[in-house]
């Protein structure tokens, strides 16, 4: 102690005698930079000594509260409840713990230290902790996702009732008031229902965009997004079970009968609007949420776990796309069209922001074109299966075809589709390829529109090509009279189911004028054909007395009975003959009654004097009351009797 109290004395005298005198000698400066330079380096030792205490003491309190954080993490491992289960407050207590760790890793990384330094032993012991409490936090973001799932419950959707009415349906009916039951257009608008929904309880997103911000900050990004996207597609393909939509290969799909895929094909409409609209667009939201502070990762997690749901619904248009191009199917795919057309901008904004969410869209459109493709296709191949369609024997009755109601009523539910159809039909040409029917008037297509839409144009093709068939069709009839019966029938259905629909809109008014002007000229020669040859028995020609202007009344008496003969032939077989329209039959009727009751009237009048009234079978009013019962679809037998 004197030792240094004496050292401090002659530093005091040093420095008396620097300041009493500035100028030294040569000697003098030289001992004083010897004496600095010892003083230097006894002051270097000490902050060293200094410096190394406090470095001593930062391990030790490092490697403190290192232990304290590894015997909280520990405890949670030995413990067998979920730490989130216990509270928000433990689960924050556990996050803050663990952060504090991964600064510390950051500090002792950025000290450079070596291995065999205890510092290195540190690191060592904090990435142990570290790794572990990644573990426990990958186990807590999977029980809050998986336990804090929303009920995903469509109860405004009623599938089972619907689809079990569709089974014995079929979308297009030959008959008419059947239609309107059997056929019903899912609606493709939008609806209030319509909008993103919770998936997970709202108070523990906060909770798992805390752990996922603490993985990804240390570097267990990978583990995170892995766990996020396992759950997910099982939440997802949970979705698609509630909605129905089994996993169907192409091949399950190809072999079901039509009424069966027809009630997939509904399902898969709705489910799908409601898959993408409510609970696609609710994922990505979640996704948005707890990743929102992580760039791209919410794009590329939302991306990955929900694209193989997307996938599946877009392998069953696949499947139906590859398969025959049946007729019936055509309003069904139409629908999966318009829908999926509708729903791509959808599906475009929800994977706007990653790549491989671009292939997702991508997979979109070209199911898109496959399905118009394949409507396109099966419209073609209609019209060519109506042109090809052959009948050996004549339709019963005359009546309507079922030929003619399956295409009148196909075309009226296709208008329905005419913005799609002019899509998918405006590349294809028609070279009028039907040979033009005989009672098309020349100019009939020249007098058309000027412009005609895709639709139009095909629609018009496909009628012409009807009306040839029913020309074909008429020619199985033995007698003349049906076969403009026939005709006159089938097209007066065509021109109301035209008139009365919007069907009117593409065909338009001169259509329907000239369609009506051709039933009735059938009409005309239905009578013409039936009745000529009968009014001709009732003509005064013929039925005087050879060689004299006298009236025979045994030629008379073979008139009546020729004219009662046929009239009776003609009852016969006309009360079998149908015609389903009761204005155009009253028409006919009293049409007919006007010609042939004339003339019997007349006929009978003028002779009935050299008549014998015996041999008057049937009065005038017998006669118009057996002619009310003509085109009944009942065939009925006079037995030679009179009708009294």
């Amino acid at each position: 102690m004197e030792a240094e109290e004496d050292l401090i004395a002659a530093a005091q005298n040093i420095l008396k005698a620097l300041e009493s005198k500035m100028n030294l000698t040569d000697d003098a400066r030289k001992i004083l930079a010897n004496l600095g330079s010892q003083l230097s380096n006894i002051t270097g030792v000490e902050e060293s000594r200094d410096k190394e205490v406090e470095e001593d003491e930062g391990v030790g309190e490092t490697e403190l509260h290192l232990n304290e954080i590894q015997d909280k993490v520990m405890d949670w491992e030995k413990n067998q409840a979920m730490i989130w289960d216990c509270g928000p407050e433990e689960g924050y207590e556990y996050l803050k713990s663990v952060n504090e760790v991964r600064k510390l890793i950051d500090v002792l990384e950025n000290r450079g230290v070596n291995s065999s330094s205890e510092d290195a032993v540190l690191l060592r012991k904090a990435h142990d902790i570290l790794q572990t409490a990644m573990a426990r936090l990958e186990e807590e973001f999977r029980h809050l996702l998986v336990q804090n799932r929303q009920p995903f419950e469509p109860e405004h959707m009623s599938f089972r009732s619907e689809d079990e009415f569709m089974e014995g349906g079929s979308v297009i009916s030959s008959g008419d008031d059947s239609l309107d039951d059997v056929v019903h257009r899912d609606s493709m608008g939008r609806s209030s229902e319509d909008h993103a929904i919770e998936l997970v309880h709202h108070e523990v997103i906060r909770d798992l965009k805390s752990i996922a911000n603490l993985m990804f900050d240390s570097n267990y990004g990978r583990e995170c997004t892995q766990v996020f996207v396992s759950v997910q597609k099982d939440a997802l393909d949970d979705c698609l079970f509630i909605l129905e939509v089994e996993k169907l290969s192409i091949e399950d799909v190809l072999k079901m009968e039509w009424s069966v895929l027809n009630s997939r094909i509904r399902r898969w409409l709705r489910a799908t609007k409601l898959f993408v609209r409510v609970y696609l667009a609710s994922e990505k939201m979640l996704t948005d949420q707890i990743f929102e502070d992580l760039d791209s990762v919410s794009s590329a997690c939302f991306a990955e776990s929900s694209k193989s749901a997307i996938l599946q619904l877009l392998n069953f248009c696949e499947a139906i796309a590859i398969g025959p191009h049946q007729p019936e199917k055509l309003i069904r795919v139409l629908d999966m069209y318009e829908l999926l057309d509708d729903l791509i901008p959808d599906i475009q904004s929800l994977y706007s922001d990653d790549q491989s969410g671009s292939s997702v869209c991508f997979e979109c459109l070209d199911i898109l074109q496959r399905l118009g493709d394949y409507a396109k296709a099966t419209f073609l191949e209609f019209e060519n299966a109506v042109a090809s369609n052959v009948s050996t024997n004549a339709f019963p009755g005359g009546g309507v075809h079922p030929l003619t109601k399956y295409v009148m009523n196909y075309i009226k539910i296709l208008m329905d589709y005419s913005r799609t159809l002019d899509s998918v039909l405006k590349d294809q040409h028609v070279d009028d390829p039907v040979p033009v029917s005989p009672d098309l008037s020349p100019d009939e297509h020249e007098n058309g529109p000027k412009w005609m839409s895709p639709m139009s144009i095909h629609f018009r093709s496909l009628i012409s090509i009807l009306q040839c068939n029913l020309d074909g069709k008429s020619k199985l009839y033995k007698e003349e009279s049906c076969q403009h019966l026939f005709l006159m029938n089938n097209i007066h259905y065509m021109a109301e189911k035209v008139k009365n629909s919007e069907l009117r809109t593409v065909l338009g008014d001169d259509w329907i004028r000239k369609h009506n002007w051709k039933f009735q000229q059938h009409a005309m020669n239905y009578e013409r054909a039936t009745w000529s040859s009968i009014l001709a028995l009732l003509r005064d020609e013929g039925v005087q007395n050879p060689g004299s202007n006298s009236i025979s009344r045994t030629l008379l008496k073979e008139r009546l009975q020729s004219f009662y003969l046929a009239f009776e032939e003609v009852y016969k077989n006309q009360t079998g003959w149908v015609i389903p329209f009761p204005q155009l039959r009253d028409d006919l009727r009293i049409s007919t009654s006007l010609n042939v009751i004339q003339a019997y009237r007349t006929f009978v009048g003028r002779h009935v004097n050299h008549i014998n009234e015996k041999h008057i079978k049937y009065s005038a009013d017998d006669l118009e009351d057996l002619l009310l019962d003509l085109f009944e679809g009942s065939q009925k037998s006079l037995h030679g009797g009179r009708k009294k």
